[in-house]
């Protein structure tokens, strides 16, 4: 029996600096993102709890990415939905490197915009809300509002 491998990373933080947006010359749009989540732990001196943060190397790709690149800056706060790549290179000293980075398939936007004060939390969406699938469901024909028969249930 094989076993499932399960790659998925969900994180939520703020931007460590401004979105960085370039195109590949395929024409294709790719976003880089470094994402600070913090970790409570008790300090073992003072028996304080601080906050460490972790520091991430996000990805995202084409259209999504360009609406991160215009709408993001340093500080904003986002919620990031992907999967970890590792990479491997070697530098022009014969050097090898790696890195762990994530992979976005969703960024949701937190807080409020560039141009908004104030501090609460207010998630936001960088992707319209289709009201449409909202409408109403229509009455059955000949009024029948009653119960629904065993026998008509699909299940």
């Amino acid at each position: 029996m094989a076993a499932s491998n399960i790659n998925r990373v969900i994180i939520t933080g703020n931007l460590t600096s401004d979105p960085e947006l370039r195109s590949l010359p395929s024409g294709t749009s790719v976003c880089k993102l470094r994402v600070a989540c913090n970790t409570r732990r008790k300090d073992g001196a003072s028996g304080e709890w601080v906050d460490k943060p972790n520091y991430f190397d996000v990805t995202v790709w084409g259209a999504q990415g360009e609406n991160c690149a215009r709408y993001l800056a340093k500080g904003r706060g986002v919620a990031i939905d992907g999967r970890l790549e590792w990479r491997e290179w070697e530098t022009q000293e014969g050097g090898k490197r790696q890195s762990i980075e994530i992979i976005a398939d969703a960024v949701q936007f937190l807080g409020g915009g560039r141009d908004e004060s104030g501090g609460g939390f207010t998630p936001r969406s960088d992707v319209p809300v289709d009201t449409s699938d909202f409408a109403g469901a229509t009455a059955p024909a000949g009024g029948g509002s009653g119960p629904v028969p065993d026998d008509d249930i699909p299940f």
